[in-house]
């Protein structure tokens, strides 16, 4: 194993470390200010994204980038809900954007004013419960594969609320890795979680 490989390693547990910290900022700052909540989480993730070495931007993207565009908050796409766990549960295998295969257990399913979105659950080692989505806006002002609104795999959670549903706030919806850089893997979402309506929250492409 090279020295390199080591602390690429190192620099990986780095930036998870940084991410949970952020997102547990962004949890508590939510329920009081949502607005602010949602500076803190875009400050922090350009922060991330310009100077850390596991940036999923390359070294020449870093030298330029000034920050993550992002729509303005919008309130009326920030919602919670229960996840419905009556249905069967399913395992899948499914492509990442790499074309390796992912393994999924979708368990459960949100109603949301937008759509009904499938929750899945990462079936690896650690695991996560995981909840991309596609929209009218994908492959035109934000990635075609789909952006992300909750993976605990990689902290990205915004909790839930006293009542037990889970805080699914688009406005802090991103973009995978391999939206930045083909080199990374990113599982992405299926036909069952593509919303109708167009979702202009959260992180888009330019």
């Amino acid at each position: 194993m090279s020295s390199d490989a080591s602390m690429a390693w190192l620099d990986l547990l780095g930036w998870r470390r940084e991410a949970s910290a952020l997102y547990a900022r962004v949890r508590e700052e939510l329920p009081r200010d949502p607005q602010a909540a949602h500076q803190l989480w875009q400050t922090g993730r350009n922060a991330l994204f310009g100077h850390h070495p596991q940036s999923p931007l390359d070294a020449a993207a870093r030298t330029a980038f000034t920050a993550l565009p992002c729509w303005p908050y919008d309130p009326a796409l920030a919602f919670s809900a229960r996840v419905d766990t009556s249905g069967p549960q399913e395992r899948l295998t499914v492509p990442s954007s790499t074309g390796q295969d992912m393994p999924l257990v979708r368990f459960g399913q949100v109603t949301l004013p937008v759509g009904t979105l499938d929750v899945y659950w990462i079936d690896v080692y650690g695991g996560g419960v995981f909840l991309p989505f596609r929209d009218a806006t994908s492959g035109q002002q934000s990635y075609g594969g789909g952006r992300y609104l909750l993976d605990t795999a990689k902290s990205a959670d915004l909790g839930s609320t006293a009542a037990g549903e889970l805080r699914l706030d688009f406005n802090f919806a991103y973009h995978p890795s391999c939206f930045y850089d083909p080199r990374w893997s990113c599982p992405l979402a299926r036909p069952q979680n593509v919303l109708g309506g167009p979702v202009r929250a959260g992180e888009r492409a330019g």
